[in-house]
């Protein structure tokens, strides 16, 4: 259970830091398609910030703490910081690596979900599995 909750606490992490990216490239993007990225970015941020609380009460579910602090996320999340506004090509190629990150966490906390009978929580991973996957493939046909 331990695994559990330390890889639910990272895919959060991830969740968190995938939305605060996004939102920062749709608050700064810029260039000839502006309209159709601010669109897409604002889609995507949307979207993932409406799975927060949600996220946040499934940990809460598992007897564990949400971790609740720009620190705490920073020491879990495997999606690096962006404290630079790149061009909309490249926000779109760091938010697609990002969005595989967020994906790979939230597989192996199915993964330790699945393996504890958490069937539930399972499915709701699955559920944010759809998203990115969503996400993720708007973001590459953007880039080609």
């Amino acid at each position: 259970m331990d695994e559990l909750k330390t890889s639910l606490k990272v895919a959060f992490a991830d969740t968190f830091a995938f939305y605060l990216k996004a939102a920062n490239y749709h608050w700064n993007v810029e260039g000839i398609l502006f309209p159709q990225l601010h669109m897409l970015l604002d889609t995507i941020y949307n979207e993932v910030y409406g799975s927060v609380d949600n996220f946040a009460e499934n940990i809460r579910k598992v007897g564990s703490y949400t971790p609740a602090s720009f620190g705490r996320f920073a020491e879990l999340t495997t999606i690096e910081d962006e404290r630079a506004v790149p061009e909309a090509k490249e926000m779109l190629m760091q938010l697609y690596n990002d969005n595989e990150r967020v994906l790979d966490s939230i597989r192996t906390a199915y993964d330790y979900a699945e393996q504890a009978g958490e069937h539930g929580l399972s499915n709701f991973l699955a559920e944010r599995q759809d998203a990115h996957r969503k996400h993720g493939w708007m973001i590459r046909a953007t880039l080609k």
